[in-house]
């Protein structure tokens, strides 16, 4: 019988598998595998930061310089991430949750991102003054030349004064309220309709604080029970990040509602 001839037989018993090829291939597996961590933990990462989309609940206090005013603002309660630095700003964009009056925290995101739970946030925007009155100091050189008809009952202790459609306020509507020691209150809305829901920034208000700050805050009418400590509220925590020197005001408790916000009557 013939026998293979050499090159043959030491091809018979070479390995199916090198050891070079087991080399290779456990590189290439180390890489994969090293690869895939990555990826996993920037698609985590990436993943963290589309569900806080913008929110942060860093406490880093940024001091901002809007017009003659300097504000200590901590970053959590700032809306929008290119806002969040040092120096001087045209206006700084927060928001606050209603009653706590605090900024996101995860504990709280549910409450920033459920869109039917946004009627408990209040949205305010800080700017310089353009005008030398605020909402309040409006309402008898301008606003009562808007009226359209007699006022009437609004609701929780407010009254309600219709405007003029031509003067392009369109269904908004303005709330008064008298206040001992001070200007009226106001504030304008659109109110909804009893089968239409409410929005979360469908009434808004603009008050002045420091030197030439205004403060122009939105919130949901749903909120209108609460109009007076809302209104407390906002002025305090602002003016608490305007004082040299001083920590952001903290966290404040539920503000109990005062005769006037309860009298629905």
């Amino acid at each position: 019988m013939d026998r293979p001839p050499p090159q043959a037989q030491v091809a018979d018993h070479l390995p199916l598998i090198s050891n070079r090829f087991l080399y290779i291939l456990t590189a290439l597996v180390a890489v994969l595998a090293t690869l895939s961590g990555a990826i996993s933990l920037a698609g985590r990462w990436m993943g963290e930061q589309m569900s806080l989309a913008g929110h942060t609940d860093s406490s880093e206090t940024f001091t901002i310089t809007i017009g003659q005013d300097r504000l200590r603002l901590t970053a959590n309660t700032m809306r929008f991430e290119e806002q969040r630095k040092n120096g001087a700003a045209e206006r700084a964009d927060l928001y606050f949750l209603w009653p706590e009056m605090a900024g996101y925290s995860t504990g709280l995101r549910a409450r920033f991102d459920d869109l039917d739970l946004l009627d408990g946030l209040i949205f305010v925007q800080l700017t310089q003054s353009t005008m030398s009155r605020d909402m309040s100091g409006r309402v008898e050189p301008i606003y009562q030349h808007l009226y359209d008809g007699p006022a009437d009952k609004g609701p929780h202790g407010l009254v309600r004064h219709r405007l003029k459609s031509e003067t392009g306020y369109g269904k908004e509507v303005l709330l008064t309220a008298p206040r001992p020691g001070q200007p009226d209150y106001a504030v304008r809305c659109i109110i909804p309709d009893e089968s239409a829901p409410a929005s979360s920034g469908d009434c808004q208000r603009d008050i002045h604080v420091g030197r030439d700050l205004t403060i122009l805050y939105r919130f949901s009418s749903k909120l209108l029970g609460d109009w007076s400590s809302i209104d407390q509220a906002i002025r305090t925590q602002i003016e608490a990040s305007l004082r040299p020197g001083a920590e952001v005001a903290p966290q404040l408790r539920k503000i109990g509602r005062t005769e006037a916000t309860n009298d629905s009557s």
